[in-house]
């Protein structure tokens, strides 16, 4: 118990000391007060994630201070944030004289079940994970702050617990660190989620950085020295970093990109950091850059000023790419202190540098979240996919016929343009005008365009429109739209089909509607009224199934016939393993991503049609594993079977070339366990584009024929595509 005492009040002291700001007397006595108040309450013999509880909440408190960059009284509420409203503890925290501390406590157990620690939460709780910040915008920064520290000791969770955990950080609080600017939370968590869900990438890069460790330090130190030397003679104050791209960023770059590790060139960026004062900011930025470009040439397309127009999340910086002498490239970042302060800290720095008092400053950006929220369905089902392209995106700045700049996400079209105006602007748009030019609502906006929106009164949202929208407002407003339209068809659909039985002399009921969902496969009976209304049940037919005296109904085969699954225990827990030798559980391929033999797989028990085997990179991965990590079965290959045909897509681009049909069709002719299910080709303009789907035995054969395929003249990327 003694040992306990030094390591809580050493664990103190390191919070007062990453306490931004000087720390008084009185802020000594609150945290003592507030550690004592969780000394009384947390059983000290109670361990969790390697330590006992109240060290883990005082370690929680210090992670809130010096990652987020929030004050004391976050800090205490994140130290209290396990302690229950009906513990005699709990009235004790009014001696602290901060009502807003039990506000941010009861926000926080609102997010997670504290006493479970159960972190494998579903995107509805993440849902109102968000809703929460209506009270205290505290209580978002201190779960990422939480969420943080469970990703650094994720050593310490069960095999069961670690792939859910890293599943649902890596898609839904990395992408909210990004949006709030916590871009360091947000790769070190990509990294620590990466590690685990994909270990061989992972390690393969850290073990090339680590080989690359000294060439590169030498080209940084080549580098900076004359880019140092004339600001040194120029009497600028600065402070000159180097920073390693992450794991993570390397990867998706390379995925991005389709290139080798060697082939990244932006492995690293040099940070320059200028000491001046607010009134200066700018031309200080901007002289560093001359400098900069003066001793190397820039990349024109590379150039990012994020110092005249800061990102939504108030990013500052003015980045360029330039090259050696050598031809080498080195990503430039040019900041001031406050700037780089606010890239570190996230919205807690840029508010508080704003003057807002306390740690408020999230209206902004939860008035937009809002309205989304507001909309999306109660089962969370459309959250993820609405919500994630307006985490991640970067903006473009576009401006409206009077002149007013609108900020919208990288990749938004005139549609997203004009749900931003507003949903009645968005609901009847028919097209518009970018830089006086006619377009489509499909048209993608760049930075600078003015655009202007043309409507009818006629128009209303069409189903394709979710194909041409990113942004977060406009697909809710499109899906809800959409939602009102089914009611009233169905409600027409629903009166047709009583009026027909009536005639027919059919009692209508559940016994009726139950029968006809089986017979269609609808999971609700709204589904099968619309579908009658809109004419894709034909009313005959649903007599003839009323009327019928015998069923003999069969049940659907398995699509892959070849293959059979068996359970086997181990003890890394239960594995489903494919082999043909052996029958018992109902599965089947899933035909969103095509898994071929060799691929990385896993099972998801599904509700009424078995299990189903999904690639490890499937598209749908990342929602069945953050919302039903309970329904995630672990699978594998047994053997390979050359006789065996895998569905596989191959998609081709590249430019119009005499016989480069002919040679893809020869290529294709050489592999004799390959059956060509589907070619389809098209050349416009000079551009070659085709898609192929293929029957392969296994994936060796796949890249050997994707391989093959590259080296075809003209040919300039192929890729595997998914259903």
């Amino acid at each position: 118990m003694a040992e306990l005492g030094v390591q809580i009040r050493s664990r103190q002291s390191l919070v007062l000391k990453a306490m931004p700001g000087p720390v008084t007397e009185a802020d000594k006595k609150m945290l003592q007060l507030a550690t004592e108040i969780a000394g009384n309450y947390y059983p000290h013999d109670a361990r969790y994630l390697g330590e006992p509880l109240p060290l883990y909440y005082l370690e929680l408190a210090r992670v809130t201070v010096s990652v987020i960059g929030l004050t004391l009284p976050a800090a205490i509420s994140a130290l209290l944030s396990g302690v229950s409203e009906d513990s005699q503890e709990w009235e004790r925290i009014d001696e602290l004289n901060d009502p807003s501390i039990k506000e941010v406590i009861r926000g926080l157990s609102r997010v997670t079940a504290l006493k479970g620690r159960d972190f494998t939460g579903q995107a509805e709780n993440f849902r109102k994970l968000l809703l929460s910040l209506a009270d205290d915008g505290r209580v978002i920064l201190i779960a990422l702050a939480e969420r943080l520290l469970v990703m650094r000791r994720l050593d310490w969770l069960t095999d069961k617990e670690r792939l859910p955990v890293a599943s649902e950080t890596y898609f839904l609080f990395a992408p909210l660190a990004h949006r709030l600017g916590y871009y360091n939370v947000k790769s070190e968590m990509e990294d620590l989620a990466m590690k685990l869900m994909e270990p061989a990438e992972y390690n393969e890069i850290e073990a090339r950085l680590k080989q690359t460790t000294t060439s590169r330090n030498r080209l940084i130190r080549e580098f900076s020295q004359p880019v140092m030397a004339k600001l040194d003679a120029l009497g600028i104050k600065y402070d000159l970093k180097s920073r390693t791209k992450s794991i993570h960023s390397i990867w998706q770059k390379m995925k991005r990109q389709g290139v080798a590790f060697d082939e990244v060139f932006d492995i690293f960026a040099i940070r320059i950091i200028i000491d001046t004062d607010p009134a200066h900011e700018k031309s200080s930025c901007w002289q560093v850059y001359s400098v900069v470009t003066d001793l190397y040439q820039p990349d024109p397309s590379r150039m990012r000023d994020w110092i005249s127009v800061p990102k939504t999340n108030g990013y500052e910086s003015l980045h360029t790419t330039v090259v050696t002498p050598a031809g080498r490239w080195v990503e430039v970042q040019i900041r001031t202190r406050r700037m780089d302060e606010i890239a570190e800290k996230g919205l807690a720095a840029h508010f508080r540098y704003k003057g807002i008092k306390g740690e408020g400053g999230l209206d902004t950006w939860m008035a937009q979240m809002r309205e989304v929220l507001g909309t999306v369905e109660k089962e969370g089902t459309g959250f993820l996919g609405d919500i994630r392209p307006g985490l991640y995106a970067d903006e473009v700045f576009v401006f409206t016929p009077k002149g007013e700049v609108r900020q919208l996400p990288v990749g938004a079209t005139l549609l997203d343009f004009a749900f931003d105006i507003h949903t009645e602007v968005g609901s009847r748009c028919i097209g518009g005008k970018i830089n006086g030019r006619n377009v489509q609502l499909k048209q993608k906006l760049q930075n600078g365009d003015h655009v202007s929106v043309i409507t009818s009164s006629k128009q209303t949202p069409k189903r394709d429109w979710l194909s041409y929208v990113i942004t977060n407002k406009a697909r809710a407003k499109i899906k809800q739209a959409l939602n009102e339209e089914k009611f009233k068809l169905a409600a027409d659909g629903k009166e047709m089909l009583t009026r027909r039985l009536k005639n027919w002399k059919i009692p209508y009921g559940d016994a009726t509607v139950v029968k006809l969902l089986t017979e269609y496969g609808f999971k609700t009976s709204q589904d099968l009224y619309f579908s009658i209304a809109i004419g894709e049940i034909d009313l005959l037919q649903i007599k003839k199934v009323l009327l019928r005296t015998e069923e003999h109904t069969e049940e659907e085969p398995a699509r892959t016939p070849e293959l059979q699954t068996q359970e086997e225990t181990t003890a890394g827990g239960d594995y489903l393993v494919i082999d043909e030798k052996v029958e018992g559980l109902d599965y089947k391929l899933a035909r969103c991503c095509n898994p071929v033999f060799g691929d990385r797989i896993f099972g998801f028990v599904t509700v009424l049609e078995g299990i189903k085997i999904h690639r490890a990179t499937c598209p749908n991965a990342d929602f069945m594993m953050s919302n039903f990590p309970y329904r995630i079965v672990r699978a594998r290959w047994t053997r390979l079977d050359a006789s065996r045909g895998f569905l596989a897509t191959v998609k081709l681009t590249g430019v119009e070339n005499l016989g480069i049909v002919t040679r893809i069709t020869e290529i294709l002719s050489e592999f004799k366990t390959v059956a060509v299910k589907n070619f389809t080709y098209s050349m416009n303009n000079g551009l070659f584009e085709g898609r192929i789907e293929i029957l392969v035995p296994n994936i060796n054969v796949l890249y050997g024929i994707i391989k093959k395929i590259q080296s075809v003249k003209g040919i300039t990327r192929v890729t595997r595509v998914d259903n």
